[in-house]
């Protein structure tokens, strides 16, 4: 097998205990290629559990949601976040993400976002009297949105992505940069404002297929890989207690749209012969096979889904503070945490900062990392 190690050493970072599972055939955990995508961009949905599909627009929601663009209350708004990676142990691991939208009118917004995952300088060479070569791998999507309101409560929109990777050398030779592209379609919907007993409230829900595209190679000898695929499903239920408090309450799930992998010639190891049938299966194919594939039935299937919980409150719509809870299947991955965070606006300008909490045995590479994000919302007001 000629990938190059760089690509392990990213699935490593983003899905922590897939190396070590695929040895063991009871585990089949689902690898993909740019695994950052699956990753929380900013600081605000990283406090909530990495969640977003049915949260309240903000500038962040091309990650999310783009349909939400739709129901935002400013004419434009644009942000930058950052999230370092490993920060105990490097410094120049990081992924950021640059975002801008546009009210187009007061039905329809357009979007565009960058994120980019650098995984730092790594030394490669061959052996140890080699003269050492320094490369900088690194992962980006660019892409652009349009939202619809289908109606005062529902909007639907769709985004392309282009997606590039650039994992780095391969006995002393440049592999070249992998890429593909991606599709999103997304729906939002907002409810109009209840009035119950002692408090005002308001119902959200969305859903975001991303990444909707042909799979990604990273090596001359042709292997395929799928990109992360994937369906976000979620509620949220708004408290509204008086003018100025404010408490929000989401749940969302989210489910890998690839197949899960397989002991084909049944020696009770998923082996490079197995890998060789997997990758035989083509990326639309594989989204429809994701629902029931799953060796051990229904119960793997469920233990694919990911769920995250959590809360923001809003004081005057100044001061929020937040937390989630993430879970993933011990088979699956085993990612577990819990996120607290916050935010601060004045005027138009909302910062907002996250810290992750993890509660798996399996190492998290954002454990003990601070992360940030910078919005800024400017021209027409909107009111939805």
């Amino acid at each position: 097998m000629k990938k190059t190690i760089l690509f392990f050493v990213a699935a490593m970072l983003l899905a922590q205990s897939s190396m070590f599972a695929q040895e063991d055939s009871g585990d089949r955990v689902i690898t993909t290629a740019v695994p950052f995508l699956l990753v929380a961009v900013d600081a605000r949905a990283a406090g909530l559990g990495d969640q977003g599909v049915a949260t309240s627009p903000d500038v962040f929601s091309q990650h999310w949601n783009p349909a939400k663009y739709a129901f935002a209350t400013s004419e434009n708004g644009i942000a930058i976040s950052y999230t370092p990676y490993l920060s105990e142990i490097v410094n120049d691991i990081f992924l950021g993400g640059l975002n801008y939208y546009h009210k187009l009118n007061d039905r329809s917004a357009a979007a565009a976002s960058l994120r980019y995952f650098s995984l730092g300088t790594i030394e490669t060479r061959n052996t140890f009297e080699e003269k050492p070569i320094f490369v900088n791998p690194n992962e980006l999507t660019f892409d652009v949105s349009y939202s619809l309101k289908l109606s005062e409560q529902i909007a639907m929109a769709v985004a392309g992505r282009y997606l590039r990777s650039d994992l780095g050398l391969q006995d002393s030779e440049d592999l070249g940069a992998a890429s593909t592209f991606g599709v999103d379609v997304a729906a939002y919907y907002e409810g109009e404002q209840l009035t119950l007993s002692g408090f005002d409230a308001k119902w959200r829900l969305g859903a975001n297929i991303a990444n909707i595209g042909p799979k990604m190679k990273y090596d001359d000898a042709g292997q395929e890989n799928f990109i992360p695929t994937n369906l976000k499903l979620g509620a949220g239920f708004d408290f509204i207690f008086d003018v100025d408090n404010r408490l929000g309450t989401y749940l969302e799930f989210n489910k890998l749209l690839v197949p899960t992998p397989q002991d084909f010639d049944g020696d009770g190891q998923i082996t490079a012969e197995d890998d060789l049938e997997y990758n035989q299966t083509g990326s639309i194919a594989g989204i429809f096979k994701s629902f029931g594939d799953a060796p051990n039935g229904f119960s793997e299937e469920l233990q694919e889904v990911t769920f995250a919980l959590g809360a923001e409150y809003w004081y005057r719509d100044k001061v929020a503070l937040r937390a989630g809870y993430f879970n993933e299947s011990e088979e699956k991955g085993f990612r577990k945490f819990f996120a607290v965070g916050g935010g601060f606006a004045y005027e138009s300008l909302v910062i907002d900062a996250s810290y992750l909490f993890s509660t798996s045995s399996v190492p998290s590479p954002l454990e003990g990392t601070l992360r940030f994000g910078l919005s800024y919302n400017f021209g027409a007001a909107y009111n939805n």
